[in-house]
């Protein structure tokens, strides 16, 4: 019974990797509305009653692909022990810097382009992304980043900076070097130089904002 088990579900998760995979490359280049379950399915070379037998559903699978999108982009796995370790908290923020920076490459895209999408226009399936993938991850970072800037972490404040450390990061991930409207020597730092400056970027900006929390405010003081 175990040697004819172990096959069929190893099949099954292969199946439902070639439709996540599918799915995910569909969805950013033709959006949610356009790339089709008929679409999908070809593309894995699956028919289409496997999308709701693995899925549930359409929804359930776009469902999927912006988790495991996120999970491709963030790994709890690998910035979790990051975040729980002893290093100071600037070289926690500089490695998790190299983490999203860096964590697509090569023309495997669609994860952030899909993501991008869902940002600029939310859908319902976004509360499950929240709950399950940033939420978690938030929980890990906002110490880190309450360290850096004296704000607490359940202080609206230190939420706001999230967004700025995310940013620089996303940004590099799309203009990648083949397509970029910049001049392709701006991104042909090596990877250690490249994570170095946004982390000065990104230090830069919280260190300016922690103090402006210090002085009573979290708007900019200009003079």
């Amino acid at each position: 019974m175990t040697s004819t088990t172990r096959p069929q579900r190893a099949d099954g998760e292969a199946t439902r990797a070639r439709i996540l995979e599918a799915a995910g490359a569909l969805f950013a280049s033709a959006g949610f509305a356009e790339a089709t379950n008929k679409m999908i399915a070809a593309r894995a070379g699956v028919d289409m009653a496997s999308i709701n037998y693995h899925f549930g559903s359409r929804n359930g699978l776009y469902q999927a692909v912006l988790i495991e999108a996120h999970r491709r982009i963030i790994d709890r796995s690998k910035i979790e022990p990051l975040a729980t370790s002893e290093l100071p908290a600037r070289e926690k923020l500089r490695q998790f810097i190299a983490f999203l920076a860096f964590s697509i490459s090569g023309t495997d895209r669609w994860p952030i382009i899909v993501l991008v999408r869902e940002i600029a226009s939310p859908s319902s399936q976004i509360a499950v992304l929240r709950e399950t993938e940033i939420a978690p991850k938030l929980r890990l970072l906002l110490p880190v980043l309450s360290e850096i800037t004296g704000i607490p972490v359940g202080d609206p404040a230190l939420l706001r900076c999230v967004p700025c450390v995310g940013a620089p990061c996303l940004a590099l991930l799309l203009l990648d070097s083949a397509h970029s409207p910049f001049d392709r020597s701006a991104f042909e730092l090596p990877r250690a130089q490249m994570v170095d400056h946004i982390h000065r970027f990104v230090i830069g900006g919280l260190e300016a904002v922690g103090e402006d929390y210090r002085r009573g405010s979290d708007e900019p003081q200009y003079r």
